[in-house]
């Protein structure tokens, strides 16, 4: 797929309320997926696979950092000066996937913040092709801060949780 049409369609999504754009040409296919934020859309493709190799899996074309990645990923990030989140052990995603704070909708959280917890404790879970991984502590301490919301998407290495 030509730059020219990958610009278009991002500027058709950044205009749009649409979350996510699909399109496929023959065996080329281009998925653009914003967060809920409003950040920069990223650009997802997937190139045709030869005859008798296997498919690839989506690959990242067009790299775009939230503003809690920054250039340098997430852990530097949120240890460094400037990041807002207080001193302490930051706990960060392990995949990309959805964050939940509760095993259910209708339960209380894993962790609040001022809570104490020891290492392996399940902090939340993060849901990656249907399948529902725990995200534990790991190191013992008091939840200073819970840096995302339930229901929101991570990132691989994205700050979760602060622990001091």
């Amino acid at each position: 797929m030509d730059l020219r049409k990958l610009k278009k369609l991002i500027e058709l999504l950044e205009e749009s309320n649409l979350a996510e754009i699909e399109i496929k040409e023959g065996e080329e296919s281009v998925r653009l997926s914003r967060g809920t934020s409003g950040a920069a859309p990223v650009v997802y493709a997937q190139a045709p696979a030869a005859a008798h190799a296997a498919p690839r899996s989506a690959e990242p074309v067009m790299p775009m950092l939230s503003p809690v990645d920054g250039p340098t990923g997430g852990r530097a990030a949120a240890e460094s000066a400037g990041s807002g989140l207080p001193d302490g052990h930051v706990v960060t995603s392990p995949m990309v996937g959805t964050f939940y704070a509760s095993p259910a909708p209708d339960k209380p959280a894993f962790v609040s913040v001022g809570q104490s917890v020891k290492a392996g404790d399940t902090l939340g879970i993060i849901e990656a092709m249907k399948m529902f991984n725990p995200i534990e502590a790991d190191a013992s301490g008091t939840v200073l801060a819970i840096v995302c919301e339930s229901g929101q998407p991570v990132e691989f290495d994205q700050p979760l949780f602060v622990i001091g």
